[in-house]
């Protein structure tokens, strides 16, 4: 029986997502053909051949003179066949320079997720129970200041302060590139190659996630300790410790899994970001040398598949909620993939 109420909860987040990548992609494709600029125009131009024949000869080429409503349909057609057409400008399927990225993209965000979860969790818990035990008070006004900041702190200039520091000052981490040109690292020296590589850019994307994580915490373990159940087991007897080890902290994070879903979607907007000031070789850079190329086709792609990356991990979200906190019915609630 629950079984089916989860198989159906399911099948109901999984349409409703298929729906919004749909919208999604339609939307994006109206959006993109508004757009100012003519790509077959771009593209005689960088040839060296600005000629109206010529223009119009690229245009019959991508299907540019075609009506937009058959440009759709066609597009629709060739994403069902995983065909996201041909870049312009770097003259190679489209999914093919995506799926080259996608690696780097993956990496940077795992990273970044990972500190900004971890730590933000941690100090939540530390500000929280430093409030509760109305002791070392200073410990919680640390926190909140620090991570005030840091929410505070635009993240493009938080990028630049750390290559000024770490970098060209200190000369600790490399400033840019997920490797280091002409190595030719292998096996264990690569690894750490990289690792280098991502510290900058982790820390940076990270902070402002971070700094919410550290808020979220701490203001949810305050309201689930304030609850009679808690007051209760403190009555019995209990630790304090215990009781936040066993009673507050699962209730306390079921917030911060709501957040996590939508935080990972946020990354891949700021990825984008970050990847272009570190020269990071990833989607979010891809995606900004398209825009500067007005390379359309390109962007059309990398805006299906971040749209794709936002909903199922949305989906995700959903499904770990409901495992972790039963109660949930499958249409009780509205999930982050509708």
């Amino acid at each position: 029986m629950h079984r089916m109420k989860f198989l159906s909860f399911f099948a109901s987040r999984l349409g409703k997502a298929l729906v919004v990548v749909l919208g999604v992609v339609i939307i994006n494709f109206f959006l993109i053909r508004m757009a100012p600029g003519d790509p077959a125009a771009v593209l005689a131009g960088q040839a060296g051949a600005g000629d109206a024949a010529y223009v119009e000869q690229l245009r019959t080429q991508f299907g540019l003179d075609k009506p937009v409503l058959t440009q759709l349909g066609i597009y629709l057609k060739g994403v069902l066949q995983f065909d996201l057409g041909f870049s312009y400008r770097n003259h190679v399927p489209v999914l093919d320079l995506i799926v080259e990225r996608l690696p780097a993209t993956f990496l940077l965000m795992s990273a970044a997720f990972l500190f900004s979860v971890i730590l933000g969790v941690l100090l939540g818990v530390v500000a929280a129970r430093a409030r509760y035990a109305n002791k070392r008070r200073w410990i919680d006004s640390s926190v909140m200041t620090g991570a005030l900041l840091l929410y505070a702190t635009p993240l493009f200039w938080l990028s630049l302060m750390g290559i000024l520091l770490f970098s060209v000052m200190l000369g600790w981490l490399p400033a840019f590139g997920m490797e280091t040109v002409g190595s030719n690292l292998t096996g264990w020296a690569r690894v750490q190659d990289i690792a280098l590589h991502l510290i900058l850019p982790t820390v940076t994307l990270g902070c402002f996630f971070m700094a919410v994580y550290v808020r979220l915490t701490r203001a949810s373990m305050l309201e689930v300790i304030g609850m009679d159940f808690v007051k209760t087991a403190r009555a019995k007897g209990v630790s304090a410790n215990r009781v936040i080890r066993t009673h507050v902290l699962r209730n306390a994070l079921l917030p911060v899994i709501t957040f996590a879903g939508i935080q990972l979607g946020q990354m891949a907007g700021g990825a984008v970001l970050t990847e272009t000031v570190f020269a990071w070789p990833g989607i979010g850079r891809l995606m900004f040398d398209a825009l500067l190329q007005r390379d359309y086709q390109l962007l059309l792609g990398i805006f299906l598949v971040t749209s794709i990356m936002v909903v199922v991990f949305n989906l995700i979200t959903d499904v770990i909620y409901r495992l972790i906190d039963p109660r949930i019915a499958a249409g009780g609630t509205q999930g982050a993939a509708a």
